[in-house]
């Protein structure tokens, strides 16, 4: 495991230790306790150039099963960590596109399955791209490893019956992080994503809508706690609360997970990868249209 020693790291993090610079980054190219892992949203961007080293998971293709609706099963992931060349005690360093919001459902991923020293490129490629640091197109080879993953982590993953238990006890802790469109009805499904789709719009009866973005700064790294208490707590995301996060397919809420996870400190945390996609089908549960209550 490599050791964090990062300069001007905001200390008010719950766990700054996962949050890495592009210095660090850069610092850290050779080392073969590190590897890097790129997943964006745009599949093709790796392609294009990536930090050199930085192996690329693909969300949709490697992360997800072929046939069932579901991640990778547990020997599925060690076969990807094995061929990217992941130990146990590798550190792994996510960063994407779009304000690393498929790295952070990486992340997710990884901690689902127990991996246990994960961290985040803070700013991800945009901030990369605007210090001008170097990409490279050859793609990366490491040496293949043995990966044992651990069983999945219920703790960090709701799941239908999850989100409707909360709904029916009555003063839920849910967080949509869709676009407001998206969560008032206006649009089914986000523009551009038509086979993310639903049946029916609105959101999760008493869902609080924080879209997922309002977390990070234009430069895409994640905004200060004093930034994100303002942000999460008057909507009655709190601490104190078990809280679910959902969006279409659980990737815009994985970043919202992260933040309240590993910047604010929240012990009770889960992402709802089933989300909206899966909600806006479903025959007879809570749905609601408009603004919040």
């Amino acid at each position: 495991m490599v050791q964090t020693a990062e300069k001007n790291q905001p200390a008010a993090y719950a766990h700054p230790e996962v949050l890495v610079s592009t210095d660090w980054v850069a610092q850290h190219l050779d080392d073969p306790q590190v590897r890097i892992v790129e997943s964006d949203e745009d599949v093709l961007l790796y392609e294009i150039g990536h930090i050199p080293g930085a192996v690329k998971l693909d969300w949709h293709t490697d992360l997800q099963d072929p046939v069932r609706r579901d991640f990778v099963d547990q020997a599925g992931f060690e076969q990807l960590m094995t061929k990217a060349g992941i130990a146990n005690d590798t550190t792994v360093v996510f960063y994407g596109d779009k304000n690393n919001w498929y790295a952070t459902y990486a992340f997710w991923l990884f901690k689902y399955y127990g991996h246990e020293d994960a961290r985040i490129m803070d700013g991800g490629r945009a901030k990369w791209e605007a210090e001008g640091r170097p990409y490279t197109r050859a793609e990366a080879k490491h040496p293949h490893t043995t990966y044992d993953a651990k069983e999945p982590d219920a703790g960090v993953r709701a799941f239908r019956d999850d989100v409707l238990k909360m709904v029916e006890a009555g003063s839920p802790a849910l967080v949509d992080v869709r676009s407001p469109q998206e969560y008032t009805g206006e649009v089914i499904h986000m523009l551009g994503y038509p086979q993310e789709g639903a049946q029916r719009g609105g959101h999760v009866k008493g869902a609080r809508n924080i879209p997922w973005n309002k977390a990070a700064n234009e430069d895409g790294t994640f905004k200060s706690v004093p930034e994100l208490q303002e942000i999460y707590g008057p909507k009655g995301i709190t601490a104190d609360k078990d809280v679910i996060a959902y969006c279409r397919i659980g990737e815009r809420s994985s970043h919202t997970w992260f933040v309240l996870t590993y910047l604010l400190g929240y012990p009770n945390v889960r992402n709802y990868d089933g989300s909206w996609t899966e909600w806006g089908s479903m025959v007879n549960v809570p749905i609601a249209k408009g603004p919040d209550e």
